[in-house]
């Protein structure tokens, strides 16, 4: 983890000895467009023996993520280049104790391959009751899902994960990171509420107190726990995986940390999980674009068996429609998804507000970096300032597997 006040600058030196080409992407984050990270697109891909070095000002402040960001398929997200960047903000309430929590999973390399295909025959393990079981259909066949072979914690799996102290009457801040390629992850504190403050690093209007997360690819959630009561409890991803239980780390107080930790069922079914819908308070209003804004619509498809292909405008990158803006221009995005999964769309360079999901205004815009768009025509729209440093800002669907099958475009900053 990178962990610095916010209006420091860091000068960061990458020493790529990783066997291929990479480069380190700062995500989340509003920099000078050539420090973005992105191989082919803000800067050449720093081959292997050579360095590279990243200055810059980190901004915003909240929980943030850096990774690799090589334009063809790379091993480096599959083999651990990614990690929290914490920029901390002075004006955050303290916490009583804090701790990062990344959820990685070690992936069967040769079913990403089959994956890239469109003929992996990996299972879906997503829980019962979770919104992706209930988007499939009967006679769905799926070849873009990828088996893992391990599941961890901060980089290690159950039980040899970190062991998170705290004590009773404390106020824990948890800072959770979803940093799986391609599947969307469920978290549990047994026994907990958690009240979930921030979203991809951005403050909520209003907290939101749920039983458990729901986290897409690259999401990052700051969840708070109050520890009322002595024992030892279980933080834990929740799936239907048979290896499900590897993800998952102990949090205790004194004189239980031999304790038998209390769990959770590895099903939602009837669980209070944070969405954008109750954070957002969406209304029965219907959205309406605001005047004088630039505004580009997106179906997402493709996914077709044995295709591999992931479409935007029913085209692939480098083909896809771009969006091009002036310096200070508003920008709505409107997503409509016409596949039958989520996809967790990303934006470089930018923080957008979450202004509406299915037709219906927010009450509270949420502010973030990515934010999944619901599978079977379900809709999402984004709404942004084109304040950031000019130059080209990729939009790309995060599951791995759908960008590198052509699910990406790109924000330009006109100089006319």
């Amino acid at each position: 983890m990178i962990r610095i006040v916010h209006g420091q600058r860091v000068r960061i030196h990458f020493r790529n000895r990783s066997g291929g080409p990479a480069t380190v992407h700062w995500h989340g984050m509003i920099l000078p467009n050539a420090m973005d990270g992105t191989a082919d697109i803000t800067q050449p891909p720093v081959a292997d023996g050579d360095d590279f070095t990243y200055a810059f000002a980190p901004g915003p402040p909240g929980t943030r993520f850096y990774h690799d960001h090589a334009m063809s398929m790379s091993m480096n997200i599959m083999r651990g280049l990614f990690g929290l960047f914490v920029i901390e903000d002075p004006r955050d309430e303290p916490a009583d104790a804090e701790f990062a929590i990344v959820l990685h999973d070690v992936p069967d390399v040769r079913s990403v391959e089959r994956a890239m295909r469109g003929t992996s025959g990996a299972p879906m393990v997503d829980p019962p009751g979770s919104p992706e079981l209930r988007a499939m259909r009967a006679d769905d066949k799926m070849g873009d899902e990828v088996a893992y072979v391990a599941h961890c914690v901060n980089g290690a799996s159950y039980p040899q994960t970190q062991r998170l102290a705290v004590n009773v009457g404390q106020r824990v801040r948890l800072r959770i990171l979803n940093a799986n390629m391609t599947q969307t992850r469920y978290v549990r504190l047994a026994g907990h509420r958690l009240s979930v403050t921030h979203a991809d690093g951005n403050p909520l209007a209003v907290p939101l107190d749920v039983d458990a997360l729901r986290i897409g690819v690259a999401e990052r959630y700051d969840a708070w726990v109050h520890i009322r009561r002595p024992g030892a409890w279980l933080l834990q991803g929740i799936s239907s995986d048979p290896l499900a239980y590897q993800q998952a780390a102990v949090m205790h107080t004194p004189g239980y940390d031999h304790a038998p930790p209390v769990g959770s069922a590895e099903s939602i079914e009837g669980v209070e999980f944070f969405t954008y819908e109750k954070a957002g308070a969406v209304t029965a209003l219907p959205y309406a674009d605001p005047a004088h804004a630039t505004v580009k619509r997106f179906e997402l498809g493709g996914g077709d068996y044995g295709s591999g292909r992931w479409a935007l405008n029913g085209k692939t990158w480098p083909q896809t429609e771009k969006i091009g803006v002036r310096s200070g221009d508003r920008v709505v995005v409107h997503f409509t998804n016409k596949t039958d999964m989520d996809h967790p769309m990303h934006l470089h360079g930018h923080v957008f507000d979450i202004v509406a999901i299915d037709g219906k205004a927010l009450a509270r815009p949420i502010a973030k970096d990515v934010s999944l768009v619901r599978a079977n025509g379900g809709t999402l729209t984004w709404s942004f300032e084109a304040t950031s440093p000019a130059g080209r800002w990729l939009l790309h669907c995060h599951n791995e597997v759908h960008m590198m099958g052509g699910m990406m475009t790109e924000v330009f900053y006109r100089s006319d």
